[in-house]
């Protein structure tokens, strides 16, 4: 594999992988993935998780069948991932909060989880991220919306 950028690029990608792309162009910029799981979850729609585990992150595919598949989300738990060029992993809380509304993204939810962890969501940039309850970033996960003809859907929230 070569070395991905870590970049994190809400509604863009994540480096030099772009939403919209095909499994074919994932492979050919990081490589084989050492796993990689098919979710059938409707009748002509399905998605392929491809876990990068060494290097910390999953790439999800979706779509109707290998010819109408693209790149639809990242997660990532990277400690040297970048937001807006910041280590985000780095940050706590507040200055994650800081740092999206610096970079124009204003609408927070707050979600709890039943094991004490929580989900702060920006569905503007489509991003979430995961912490522990002691507050500490867990992961970040951003996607796009795909549709039934596996199209990037442009959706204005």
């Amino acid at each position: 594999m070569s070395k991905i950028n870590l970049e994190i690029n809400p509604k863009v990608g994540f480096g030099e992988l772009k939403f919209g792309q095909t499994i074919e162009e994932v492979i050919a910029i990081i490589g084989e993935a050492e796993e990689v799981e098919d979710i059938q979850e409707e009748e002509d729609f399905n998605t392929l998780i491809m876990n990068y585990w060494k290097e910390g992150f999953t790439v999800f595919i979706e779509g109707t069948g290998a010819e109408k598949s693209i790149v639809s989300c990242f997660e990532t738990d990277n400690p040297k991932s970048t937001l807006f060029g910041e280590a985000v992993f780095e940050m706590k809380e507040t200055e994650i909060v800081d740092h999206m509304k610096a970079n124009g993204y204003k609408e927070i939810e707050k979600e709890d989880e039943e094991d004490g962890e929580y989900r702060l969501s920006f569905d503007e940039g489509l991003i979430d991220f995961f912490f522990d309850e002691d507050g500490s970033l867990l992961a970040v996960n951003w996607g796009v919306f795909v549709n039934k003809h596996g199209e990037i859907e442009d959706i204005t929230l």
